[in-house]
C-alpha cells in the first residue's frame, strides 16, 4: 500500500481528519482560548441546573459543557438579545440629570473710558518694507492683568459693512474700553523681529510692533483688474486730462476774420457828424 502518494497522508502519521472532527478540535480550542480570558462566573446569564448541565438565562438554551455556552455568547443570536435587552433597559430607565458643570462667574468691571494711544508709521529704508507701531496707554489698569490684543477680519464685526480691504486690530484690559484700529488687510510678517509686543509694568504702556510684507512685482499684477482679454485694465484719465482746452484767437493780420470771435456781431458803424446849419 502506498503510504506516501496519499492525498493529504504523511508517513508515519494517522489517517485525514473529517469535518466532524476537525469542528469538534475548533471548539475545544476556542474553548480553552475562552476559559483563559473570560471569567465565566461574572457572566449574569450563566447558569448551571440540577442535572449538571448549563443554560443561558438570556437566550433559553440549554449547554452540555462550558465551551458549549462559551461558544454560544459569541454567536448571533446571544449578540443579538444582548442589544435588545440594552435598548429596552435605557428606554424604561429613568433619565439620569446630567452632571452640573462648575460655573465660573465673570470678572465684573465698570468700564472707566477709552485710553490714550499714539500710532507710528514706519518704513524700512533698505527693503521698503512698511510697519505699524502701536503705544497705548492703560494708568489705571486692574493689578494683575496683562492687556491682549488681535486681529479680527473685517466679516466678524457688526460695525461697518464688511470690506475685504480692510481688517482690525483690538486691544482689551480692563477696566477700559475695547479699541480697535482699522488698518490694511495685507498679509503680516510673522518674524519674531518684526511682529512683537511688550508690556511694561512700570510706565503703564503696551507696545505693539508688526510689519506688512514686502510685495513683489507679480502680486502687484494679480490685485490689477483684467479685462476678458487677459490685457491690464488702464487707470482712468486724471480730471486735468478731462478738462476741454481752452479756445484759441481765430483772428489775426491777413485772416479776415475779426479779433471778436466767433457767433458774436460786429460793432455797429461810425456814423458821420451832420453838417452846420446855414448861415442867415
Amino acid at each position: 500500500m502506498d503510504f506516501q502518494n496519499r492525498a493529504g497522508g504523511k508517513t508515519g502519521g494517522g489517517g485525514v481528519a473529517s469535518a466532524s472532527d476537525a469542528n469538534r478540535e475548533r471548539r475545544e480550542r476556542l474553548r480553552q482560548l475562552a476559559l483563559e480570558t473570560i471569567d465565566i462566573n461574572k457572566d449574569p446569564y450563566f447558569m448551571k441546573n440540577h442535572l449538571g448541565s448549563y443554560e443561558c438565562k438570556l437566550c433559553l438554551t440549554l449547554h452540555n459543557n462550558e465551551g458549549s455556552y462559551l461558544a454560544h455568547t459569541q454567536g448571533k443570536k446571544h449578540q443579538a438579545n444582548l442589544a435588545r435587552r440594552a435598548a429596552k433597559e435605557a428606554l424604561t430607565a429613568p433619565a439620569q440629570p446630567a452632571p452640573e458643570k462648575a460655573k465660573i462667574d465673570p470678572k465684573k468691571f465698570v468700564k472707566i473710558g477709552r485710553p490714550g494711544y499714539k500710532v507710528t508709521k514706519q518704513r524700512d529704508a533698505e527693503t521698503g518694507q512698511q510697519s505699524l507701531l502701536f503705544q497705548v496707554d492703560y494708568p489705571e489698569i486692574v493689578e494683575g492683568v496683562t492687556p491682549r490684543h488681535r486681529f479680527m477680519a473685517a466679516y466678524e464685526q457688526r460695525i461697518e459693512p464688511p470690506d475685504r480691504n480692510w481688517q482690525y486690530l483690538l486691544f482689551a484690559a480692563e477696566p477700559y474700553e475695547t479699541i480697535a484700529f482699522k488698518v490694511p488687510s495685507r498679509e503680516v510678517d510673522k518674524d519674531p523681529q518684526k511682529l512683537w509686543s511688550h508690556w511694561n509694568r512700570e510706565t503703564k504702556q503696551f507696545f505693539l510692533q508688526f510689519a506688512y510684507k514686502v510685495e513683489t512685482n507679480k502680486s502687484i499684477m494679480e490685485s490689477k483688474p483684467v479685462m476678458p482679454g487677459g490685457m491690464v485694465r488702464p487707470p482712468p484719465p486724471s480730471v486735468q486730462a478731462m478738462r476741454p482746452p481752452p479756445p484759441m484767437a481765430l483772428g489775426g493780420p491777413g485772416l479776415g476774420i475779426p479779433r471778436h470771435g466767433i457767433g458774436l456781431p460786429p460793432p455797429p458803424p461810425r456814423l458821420a457828424a451832420p453838417p452846420p446849419p446855414p448861415v442867415m
